[in-house]
């Protein structure tokens, strides 16, 4: 790495002020920062010192979604091969099977190695796409606002594709991605000022903009011509009649999208973000205690036309996006509660409405991308709301100290 760092080095003056190419300094300086570490220091003595800083932070979220990324191109394989399996012959001519094709590593449900080979050939394109259509907007506002390059977007470039069913057309990723980024971030001033989460914004426009793309029974396997609902729909249509069980629905072996369907990724993802004290496990607890409070309140009610309300907490868990949801999403630093009071509150009320929308609106059976997105809208609502009982709280204290 050495002689890349002293070429860094030697190019770094024609991106300085006076260089030729002092116009992309920010495309150079992001480039730098994601290689090396900043070698800049403090001349005097830091008020702060914290081993964590921005970068650190960003790149352990990164961490912690490898096993998601990893189960959710095994699993995306696995239901493509599956489906493959149960029909008589091969069926149109895509681009990935004829790459498996060429490698000669067949369409073997039992093969762990085909089942990751060919959930990659439909994950990473929408990765790549999702890393250069969101940079390319994160360097053009970077450029006009004359500001460094943050390393979020790297994070929301990873989650984007991870939330989408495998078969999403190209073009439409890199416009829910670039919808999220400039609509629901840049609009707002950029990193740290957004008060929605960015992918989710993306994921949420393409929902409305291309129900069919994004909803429905059609998508969530990568063969063509196979229609197969995810769990929630089946719950949804039916009285709990499931064609998986709970064990496979917490590995992840049931349709989805890429990367949501394992909890027990999810899981380990939570224990890292928690360990390094970047997820706030608060809200992750309040998720899981309002979900669990109100789906037992609706299996109590029951209802003899809704299916719905008899699904069990534990089922609730392990379906759709909620430990995804719960884990990656919902612990934004950004966009949730800052109070720790504001962090239960908020992560309750996710809890909550995820669940009402599950019961309550079986035409969209998962919910957990509009409930986060409806509890980032009032985090600042419970925040400020925490904060004035704390100020009255005191108020009264201050009172009676001086009344003594």
């Amino acid at each position: 790495m050495k002689p890349l760092l002293n070429f860094m080095k030697r190019q770094s003056c024609h991106f300085e002020k006076g260089g030729r190419l002092h116009s992309i300094y920010y495309l150079w300086e992001a480039l730098d920062g994601f290689l090396f570490t900043k070698g800049e220091v403090t001349r005097s003595g830091a008020h702060v010192r914290d081993a964590m800083d921005l970068k650190r932070m960003m790149i352990t979220v990164v961490w912690a979604l490898v096993p998601a990324v990893i189960m959710g191109m095994i699993n995306t394989g696995y239901q493509a091969n599956l489906a493959l399996a149960a029909l008589d012959q091969i069926p149109g001519d895509s681009w990935q099977r004829a790459v498996i094709a060429r490698l000669g590593i067949g369409f073997n449900p039992a093969s762990m190695a085909a089942n990751a080979v060919h959930g990659a050939l439909y994950f990473l394109p929408l990765y790549i796409i999702s890393l250069a259509a969101g940079g390319f907007w994160e360097v053009l506002f970077a450029c006009v606002r004359k500001h460094e390059i943050n390393e979020g977007f790297l994070v929301t470039s990873l989650l984007f594709p991870l939330i989408l069913p495998p078969q999403i057309p190209y073009w439409q990723a890199a416009l829910g991605i670039s919808f999220g980024i400039v609509i629901g971030k840049e609009v707002f001033g950029g990193v740290g000022m957004n008060i929605l989460n960015p992918a989710l914004v993306g994921r949420a426009f393409l929902f409305f903009a291309y129900p069919a793309r994004i909803s429905g029974d059609r998508v969530w396997v990568a063969v063509d011509g196979v229609s197969q609902a995810t769990p929630l729909a089946e719950l949804a249509d039916t009285a709990m009649t499931l064609s998986h069980s709970w064990m496979d629905a917490f590995w992840g072996f049931i349709p989805g999208s890429i990367g949501e369907t394992s909890t027990a990724a999810c899981l380990i993802g939570a224990v890292v973000l928690i360990v390094t004290g970047i997820g706030s496990w608060k809200i992750m607890l309040s998720v899981l205690a309002g979900m669990t409070a109100t789906s037992l309140l609706f299996n109590i009610t029951g209802s003899a036309t809704n299916p719905m309300f008899a699904v069990p907490p534990w089922w609730h868990l392990v379906l759709g996006g909620f430990a995804f949801g719960t884990v990656f999403m919902a612990t934004d630093p950004v966009t949730a509660a800052f109070t720790e009071w504001g962090k239960i509150l908020y992560g309750w009320l996710i809890g909550f409405l995820v669940v009402m929308v599950r019961v309550l609106n079986p035409a969209f059976p998962e919910g957990m991308m509009l409930a986060i997105l409806f509890a980032n809208v009032f985090a600042p609502i419970l925040d400020r709301m925490v904060l004035n009982a704390n100020i009255r709280r005191r108020r009264k204290r201050i009172a009676c100290s001086d009344s003594q």
